[in-house]
């Protein structure tokens, strides 16, 4: 849990405003999941799905210390990070619906957000399958010239698959600008993160690399957001990558078909109840006199009326059409080469257009 007395001390440098914009997204998010699993379970939302409840500090702090010229490549628990990213809720409510409005056309569902505009790279479903092209994208950027850095977020059962080792590697051999932006909610799926890797604690998996690592409260908005802002800095100027654990309490199973039956009820209970940064960081800001009720009431209600409106939109939204199935699976313009006509050609086949 946040150390509260440490919070409360950083509570004076701040900003009432900025903090207040913190917590209400925080409260976004959180209102957001668990619309989202009422969702699933009304049979609107497809295919798998995962949350981030518990996780909104470490994804607002994150959000937070970013610039427009960073880039995020995410794991599949991505809803919240595109959220907090700046991308309109209706529009990612729609991509859960699977609707043609979604962020990307209905086309990835839950484990596959996009954005552009946002920099926002994807969701990846396959473990770890983000993590050696956000290491591309860095050395990219630093080939380019071009400012920013990316942020590699994954799970921390990521950290123990090659890739992710061979991206280490890399990313400190060419000193790319890039961060290794690792959620460490205790548990890889079924397993505990003891149980998992020989090395627990994950942020020193970078030492054979020599890169600099550091674990971090994930419940303290504040505390991330710093971290990540001296981090990434250090990152964009010195061409220095570094991995940060992020730690948190996951409030429900791997997913949302997961029942969570490896884990002790009355544990899972208790954890939810001191882990929670939502509710943590408002009692903190309404003890410093920052918030008062009234604020919490109209917090709380706009977000909800936010959520509402992201969910009618997505009601409301045309499905995808057939004639559009193969939009986007061949580079546009094509190339005019033999095999691009060859490939344009069977689509055409495909289709019905020949």
């Amino acid at each position: 849990m946040a150390d509260e007395k440490a919070v409360q001390a950083a509570l004076d440098h701040e900003d009432v405003g900025t903090l207040r914009h913190y917590y209400s997204q925080m409260l976004l998010l959180r209102r957001f999941e668990e619309r989202t699993s009422e969702m699933y379970v009304k049979a609107k939302i497809g295919g798998y799905c995962h949350l981030n409840l518990g996780e909104e500090a470490t994804i607002v702090g994150l959000m937070a210390a970013l610039t427009p010229d960073d880039y995020i490549f995410t794991n599949y628990r991505e809803h919240g990070y595109i959220l907090a990213r700046g991308v309109d809720p209706a529009a990612i409510m729609a991509e859960l619906f699977g609707k043609k409005t979604g962020v990307a056309g209905g086309r990835g569902g839950s484990m596959h957000m996009f954005s552009e505009k946002a920099h926002f790279m994807g969701g990846y479903a396959i473990v770890g399958g983000q993590v050696p092209l956000a290491v591309g994208a860095a050395y990219a950027l630093k080939y380019q010239g071009k400012p920013g850095v990316v942020v590699a977020q994954m799970g921390d059962a990521t950290t123990n698959i090659g890739a992710f080792y061979e991206s280490l590697n890399l990313a400190k051999l060419w000193k790319l600008p890039v961060l290794f932006f690792v959620v460490n909610n205790g548990y890889g799926m079924g397993t505990s993160v003891e149980n998992g890797s020989s090395e627990p604690d994950l942020y020193k998996k970078g030492g054979s690399f020599r890169i600099h690592g550091e674990r971090i409260d994930g419940t303290d908005v504040l505390a991330v957001r710093d971290a990540v802002r001296r981090l990434r800095q250090r990152a964009e100027q010195e061409g220095e990558p570094a991995i940060l654990e992020m730690t948190s309490f996951r409030f429900r199973g791997h997913s949302v078909i997961d029942a969570d039956r490896y884990r002790d009820a009355d544990a899972v209970r208790r954890g939810r109840e001191a882990f929670d940064p939502v509710r943590n960081f408002g009692a903190i800001l309404h003890d410093n006199g920052m918030v008062d009720d009234a604020f919490l009431r109209e917090t709380a209600a706009l977000v909800d009326q936010e959520v509402q409106e992201a969910i009618d939109f997505a009601n409301g939204s045309p499905e995808p059409e057939v004639k559009d199935m193969y939009t986007f699976m061949y580079a546009t313009p094509v190339p005019n080469t033999p095999d691009a006509q060859d490939a344009i050609r069977a689509v055409k086949i495909n289709r019905g257009d020949m």
